[in-house]
């Protein structure tokens, strides 16, 4: 079976070959350039229905840069508030990590590409730091290098919308990860 998100993500450019290293410092043989394929609204919009029709939640958040246009699309599609998590607090203004009410709210945390959860691990902290209830991660797309069994270990359950290797193949074939 087709995996439609993955077919969708594929047909919008979001796949490209070469030398990469990866936010997880990992280097790799591909990029899932997953924000630019988001940036066609319709892609976004199919993306916002899909996380609104899959998950339960009070509120959506997601990790600054990639996550956040996810949870807004999620947002608006849901009818549900949503969060955004910054890299680190901010020292002026209201300060804080946290943008959005997630205090003792079931929270959603969605992102565009998990590798090894490091990113999505630090935001689950910083919402349950805030008083948030968090238990589920959507990515959009699961590289199948560790972050599930990573958030699995903290009692996260990782919802996959796409998997890499159903974007690229048997990333075993074209050494994804070296």
């Amino acid at each position: 079976m087709v995996n439609s998100i993955a077919h969708l993500l594929k047909a919008n450019g979001a796949v490209e070959y070469g030398e990469f290293v990866l936010a997880s410092g990992a280097k790799s043989s591909y990029y899932l350039d997953v924000k630019s394929a988001l940036s066609n609204p319709s892609v976004l919009n199919v993306v916002g229905q899909e996380i609104s029709r899959i998950a339960s939640f009070d509120v959506v958040a997601g990790v600054a840069v990639g996550g956040v246009p996810i949870a807004v699309a999620t947002s608006l599609v849901s009818g549900k508030p949503y969060a955004v998590i910054r890299a680190g607090a901010k020292s002026h203004g209201k300060g804080g990590q946290i943008i959005g009410n997630v205090i003792g709210r079931q929270v959603l945390l969605v992102e565009d590409v998990t590798t090894s959860g490091g990113s999505v691990i630090r935001g689950v902290e910083a919402l349950r730091a805030e008083g948030a209830i968090v238990d589920t991660v959507v990515t959009v797309v699961d590289r199948e290098a560790g972050a599930r069994d990573a958030l699995a270990k903290r009692g996260i359950h990782l919802i996959a919308l796409s998997r890499a290797s159903e974007i690229i193949g048997d990333p075993d074939q074209i050494d994804p990860i070296f």
